[in-house]
């Protein structure tokens, strides 16, 4: 895929759309978790910065390992938001409200079937065949797994990732992220 170049007048050039990935959101994937990114399919989710905050990555990695976690969240203040919710006991709640709720159980149920599906569509890797991430549908293991459903799939797709969304302050209104791939707000 070709980069967007800056306009004619200066301004910075736009943001890749979603669902597509260039060297400037990998240079920028890999700023945010201080590591070369694995199997990045594409970015799922844009902060509304410009910068990824989740991508959307292979289900085998290139050295051949099975990868369950179709939704990466890449972003560190959106890392850190959902981190302090889960040391704070939110997922113990919400994994004991699947055993009690049965409306939330049938929409987490309906969650991990949509998972399963989208990630089978870019490859069935038989050693995760039924299994999504974060404890789906039975239980609630990673909080940062559904946000990052919620947020690339949109509001509805993940009921507990939406809670998590809305109980987490704006990680962006600190303005963007250090970018290291693109020029005006957010650069370097």
């Amino acid at each position: 895929m070709r980069p967007s170049q800056p306009a004619d007048d200066g301004t910075p050039a736009p943001a890749p759309p979603v669902g597509t990935t260039d060297d400037r959101d990998l240079a920028a994937v890999r700023a945010q978790l201080g590591r070369t990114p694995r199997g990045v399919h594409a970015v799922a989710h844009r902060c509304p910065c410009g910068l990824p905050d989740v991508v959307e990555t292979a289900p085998r990695l290139p050295d051949g390992t099975p990868f369950p976690t179709l939704f990466y969240v890449t972003c560190p203040r959106l890392t850190g938001a959902v981190s302090t919710l889960e040391a704070g006991g939110l997922m113990r709640e919400m994994s004991a409200r699947l055993g009690t709720d049965s409306r939330l159980a049938a929409a987490m149920h309906g969650s991990h079937q949509a998972y399963l599906a989208r990630r089978e569509r870019l490859a069935v890797v038989p050693e995760i065949a039924g299994v999504s991430a974060g404890g789906m549908p039975d239980r609630v293991k990673c909080l940062h797994v559904l946000a990052g459903h919620a947020l690339a799939e949109g509001l509805g797709a993940n009921p507990l990732g939406d809670e998590t969304l809305q109980q987490v302050e704006p990680w962006w209104a600190a303005g963007p992220c250090r970018d290291p791939g693109r020029s005006g707000p957010g650069a370097t």
